[in-house]
């Protein structure tokens, strides 16, 4: 099995870097807060969570690195392999949500790891697989936006085969989609999960390019929009789409299910959560509006490149 030292070392690598840049570009530095699951608790093992908050760009961006081992696989990381329910596992990852203060600015998520697990018994040999991705949530829609985000995401998928930015890019609008509102969460990206087809060493490769690509799609397009007048109007209706975002992360994200239900540290897991959101009843959306035209234009599956 692949040595886990070398996925560890690369995901502190690449949260040093993704917090640096973003602290940079927002003027100020993350606090970083290290954690430790003692013995004895249903999850065990250390993590960091690097968070910024009430910042010039970011209102709120956390990153958080983890590193756990338990006794009892849950049922959300069991989907496509039911003979590994109630194993023992290993899993380490970095995960990280960017919501911005300036509405014109999309909300990002990016998600990479690595889960290992024996099968009960010793029924088989150790399995490991990968799994992440990233995709975007704008208030706001543009075309250049979506298609840049989107390009960075295939470019770096290409040496993998050409088969996988679509695959993954069907998989991520198929994954981050309000089933209880029939709407999907923003513009979607690329995911994949319970991967291991090329190989451990080729899979590990490919979740490598993909998090290696997260500043180059993400940080031009904070860039070109943080500047963007707004006022009350559209600060009120990102508060209202962020009501979206959380009930995403609450109902549907396999990932939010997995730490709580493995007896992760709730507050890194809930990181994600915006600092502020709101709902309405039935709100009425302008027609021919900037916020229409998200629903109409960006809300939709859609080809990007």
């Amino acid at each position: 099995m692949i040595d886990l030292s070398h996925v560890r070392t690369f995901l502190l690598g690449l949260q040093e870097r993704i917090t640096g840049a973003v602290g940079e570009l927002d003027g100020n530095s993350f606090v970083a807060d290290a954690w430790q699951k003692e013995a004895g608790e249903p999850l065990q093992g250390n993590g960091i969570t690097l968070i910024l908050e009430q910042g010039q760009v970011f209102e709120r961006a956390g990153c958080g690195f983890s590193h756990v081992r338990g006794f009892k696989l849950p049922a959300s990381a069991t989907q496509h392999r039911p003979e590994l329910a109630g194993a023992p596992f290993e899993a380490i990852g970095v995960s990280l949500v960017f919501h911005p203060r300036n509405p014109y600015v999309p909300t990002v998520h990016m998600n990479v790891r690595m889960l290992a697990a024996t099968p009960v018994a010793g029924a088989g040999e150790p399995v490991c697989w990968f799994g992440g991705g990233m995709d975007l949530t704008p208030y706001y829609g543009f075309n250049e936006d979506a298609v840049h985000f989107h390009q960075v995401c295939k470019d770096a998928l290409v040496p993998f085969g050409s088969d996988k930015y679509p695959r993954f890019k069907q998989w991520c609008d198929e994954y981050f989609y309000l089933k209880h509102r029939q709407e999907p969460r923003g513009i979607g990206g690329v995911f994949f999960d319970d991967f291991q087809e090329l190989g451990q060493d080729r899979s590990f490769a490919m979740m490598q390019s993909v998090a290696d690509s997260f500043l180059q799609a993400y940080l031009p397009i904070v860039e070109k929009r943080k500047n963007t007048p707004y006022g009350e109007h559209e600060r009120d209706f990102q508060l209202y789409r962020r009501g979206r975002y959380v009930e995403f992360n609450l109902v549907w994200d396999r990932g939010t299910h997995f730490g709580l239900q493995s007896g992760g540290r709730t507050e890194s897991i809930l990181m994600s959560m915006p600092p502020l959101a709101s709902w309405a009843y039935r709100r009425q959306i302008e027609a021919g509006s900037p916020e229409e035209r998200l629903y109409k234009e960006f809300l939709i599956k859609r080809d990007w490149v």
